[in-house]
């Protein structure tokens, strides 16, 4: 990085880039609602935008790394910011919903080279504890920014609806361009690496045969499954069945956010990552049950707002811990291991979120949570019993 840029610039760019993801997905969550109305169709159809957004997300960032490895970050965070405003601009012009959706699908794409490139840029940047530091700090804002991003839709959707949540994003957009042409480039050509495409794919390769990663990260892409079918669901349940305001619903959204910011700081407090992501596991098979049968019975908003944040708070058990057991049995190729990790949750996520639309809300929103759950935990068994140490972590 060359001295044109000071350190304030780079946290503030780098900041916003991060928030980019959660807001692109996040941001409109309080109007799902009023889309279904809007474009004449089923909340299955309309969560189909979420979706999208996250299937982009996922296959952006195995684009987007790669990319910016071989030909520089600047070059593809322009292109990707670039295309990000073309796509609102897509979305905000459609008038069918399926317009809208392959909009939102390549909305997506384009948001996920913000998500990857911060990351580059900082380790571009930075070395020893100045780049824990950074990235303690970008992990904060990525906690914070899925709570405060339905907030500020929901502030808007009363006044603006969706299309000025989208709007702001084209804002959003703009302010990021200017960024970054003000940008210098982090990754000079001489710490660029020659590498062929091929190599590329066979580095992909090399990573999925590594079983005991691959277990870790089917655990958190399951877990993220159950974190965005409550995401996609979250919106019809509080607002159509308990009645609230967009605004209401944001706040109960965000409250239950940060059950999961927290737990997922708790997790650092036990003595090994393993026994975190067994308890958090197990913890979520037991919740989501209870939920399940909850919202079968269509229970009070207190049973199940009390049960949510209980399953939340066990995903932020096993977020923090899978993600450190998966990069660390992954080392040899941990930047192509570390954009599979998470193109894979955005996937998972992606897949989910119309099924939850399917039928009673109520009822098929509890199965995803229990079937996710189950299989998460299935997959943490398998993970674990191919360490060393494990049979102490069951015992305890």
């Amino acid at each position: 990085m060359t001295q044109n840029n000071s350190q304030l610039f780079i946290l503030v760019f780098l900041g916003m880039l991060t928030a980019f993801g959660p807001f692109v997905t996040d941001m409109y969550l309080p109007t799902l609602p009023a889309m279904t109305g809007y474009f004449h169709t089923t909340s299955s159809q309309v969560q189909l935008g979420l979706t999208a957004s996250m299937i982009g997300l996922a296959v952006g960032q195995l684009f987007f790394g790669p990319l910016s490895d071989k030909y520089g970050r600047r070059p593809p965070l322009l292109a990707a910011l670039i295309l990000f405003l073309l796509s609102t601009i897509g979305c905000l012009c459609s008038e069918r919903i399926m317009q809208f959706v392959g909009w939102r699908l390549v909305q997506g794409i384009a948001g996920a080279g913000g998500i990857v490139i911060s990351r580059s840029i900082a380790a571009d940047k930075y070395s020893g504890k100045e780049l824990a530091k950074m990235l303690a700090i970008i992990g904060a804002i990525n906690g914070v920014a899925p709570v405060a991003a339905p907030i500020a839709g929901g502030s808007m959707a009363d006044s603006t609806g969706w299309q000025g949540i989208f709007w702001t994003l084209f804002v959003l957009g703009i302010i990021l361009l200017a960024g970054c042409l003000h940008f210098q480039e982090s990754l000079p050509r001489t710490r660029r690496p020659h590498t062929e495409w091929k190599d590329v794919y066979i580095n992909f390769i090399k990573v999925i045969h590594n079983r005991r990663y691959m277990y870790y990260i089917l655990q958190f892409g399951f877990g993220q499954g159950v974190l965005f079918a409550n995401i996609a669901s979250a919106p019809f349940i509080m607002q159509e069945h308990y009645g609230f305001s967009p605004m209401m619903f944001s706040i109960c959204f965000g409250i239950n956010a940060i059950s999961i910011v927290i737990s997922a700081a708790c997790a650092v407090k036990f003595p090994h990552p393993e026994q975190a992501l067994y308890r958090g596991s197990m913890g979520m098979v037991v919740v989501s049950a209870l939920l399940c049968i909850a919202l079968g019975s269509e229970c009070s908003f207190w049973i199940y707002e009390v049960l949510l944040i209980g399953l939340l708070s066990m995903l932020g058990l096993t977020f923090t811990a899978s993600n450190t057991l998966a990069m660390d049995s992954e080392r040899t190729h941990a930047g192509m291991a570390s954009a599979l990790l998470g193109a894979l949750g955005f996937a998972f996520g992606g897949i989910v979120s119309p099924i939850v639309g399917l039928g009673n809300i109520m009822t098929s929103t509890g199965i995803v949570f229990l079937v996710g759950s189950v299989c998460s935990f299935l997959c943490t068994r398998m993970a674990l019993r191919r360490t060393l140490a494990l049979a102490q972590y069951y015992k305890k």
